[in-house]
């Protein structure tokens, strides 16, 4: 039972992080041209988007910006899909009470992007506490004009 605790937990957690108002970092070149300024303000949108879904319970949110092919990787080493982390958040059993987003890092290859921050999570998955830091790596993908996360994986940290 507890790891399917952790598995719904992960899967929330997947779609959870995003900026809040915090500094964020554009590494590692120093040079950004108006495209790649423009694609990092973006990102950092959807971040924030997701940051909001999570607090709301939102499923929709993750309907339409996990790719279909998307994968995440637990802190237990565990795969998880996008209808996995879709079924996660319409249980309802999942419930965020505050999270806090620091450290991000967006880095842009053409059509990707490579998220990297610090998630400070307060929140209960079947009435147990789950509450704590995280860091986290999200990868997105320009594709046919829309933003999609390809790949999320997320670690515990003190």
């Amino acid at each position: 039972m507890i790891n399917k605790c952790v598995v719904l937990l992960f899967c929330a957690l997947a779609a959870l992080p995003a900026f809040c108002g915090q500094h964020v970092a554009l590494h590692p070149r120093s040079g950004f041209d108006s495209g790649e300024q423009e694609t990092i303000r973006q990102i950092v949108d959807m971040e924030r988007q997701s940051k909001d879904a999570s607090l709301h319970r939102d499923a929709d949110f993750p309907s339409r910006t996990l790719a279909e092919d998307y994968v995440a990787i637990t802190p237990l080493g565990q795969v998880t899909t996008k209808q996995e982390t879709i079924t996660a958040r319409r249980s309802g059993q999942l419930r965020y009470e505050a999270m806090n987003v620091t450290d991000m890092v967006v880095r842009v290859y053409g059509d990707t992007a490579v998220v990297t921050a610090r998630a400070d999570v307060k929140g209960q998955q079947l009435g147990e506490d789950f509450s704590g830091p995280y860091r986290y790596t999200r990868v997105w993908v320009r594709r046919n004009g829309h933003w999609q996360a390809v790949s999320y994986q997320a670690t515990v940290t003190q």
